[in-house]
């Protein structure tokens, strides 16, 4: 006979809540630096020692925010046109690097890896979200060893000409990527 887990107290259920709630808001605001816990609990309306308790080390706090962050994804729904799809996909991946500041989530994985298994595992939660909506797509039109290929060209480029570049993912500029990381593979556009 298994036993149900007692039920959260509701005012620590809401102080989770507000206190990832604040630590979300200020990494995608401001980037890894701005979180601190004095920083959170004054936006979250809690003291330090309140967030503390709950967690011990920045990095929970990081790690609980973008932990729900990837929760909250979500990605276009796929039509089965593969080109239409994979349009829709990148378009909405371009998004999340200007406007949804994923750039500043993938700066940070980035620059605190130095080996710590927490960061990359946030690092690898961050890209299997992201990208799991192309991933799918690619899935059903092309051969499982094309996937991941396919996959790094087209995000690794949208990457490149948004975040680095500057450029805006325009149309016109998707279907060139798209045509030209596909012009490699045998696929089905269904």
């Amino acid at each position: 006979m298994t036993s149900e887990p007692p039920a959260l107290d509701p005012r620590v259920a809401r102080t989770r809540r507000d206190v990832v709630a604040a630590t979300s808001a200020l990494l995608l605001e401001e980037g890894w630096d701005a979180v601190t816990h004095a920083a959170v609990a004054q936006r979250a309306g809690y003291s330090k020692a309140t967030v503390y308790a709950h967690w011990p080390a920045r990095l929970d706090l990081i790690s609980a925010s973008i932990d729900q962050i990837c929760d909250e994804a979500d990605h276009p729904v796929a039509t089965g046109d593969l080109h239409a799809d994979l349009h829709a996909s990148l378009a909405d991946f371009a998004d999340d690097l200007t406007r949804g500041h994923l750039d500043r989530l993938l700066a940070g994985v980035v620059e605190h890896a130095n080996g710590s298994a927490v960061v990359e595992r946030l690092r690898t939660r961050l890209y299997e979200t992201g990208t799991s909506g192309l991933r799918a797509i690619l899935r059903s039109h092309v051969s499982e060893r094309d996937v991941e290929p396919v996959l790094s060209i087209l995000t690794g480029a949208v990457l490149v000409l948004v975040t680095f570049d500057g450029k805006e993912a325009t149309g016109k500029l998707l279907d060139d990527l798209i045509d030209r990381a596909l012009a490699s593979v045998a696929y089905s556009p269904r």
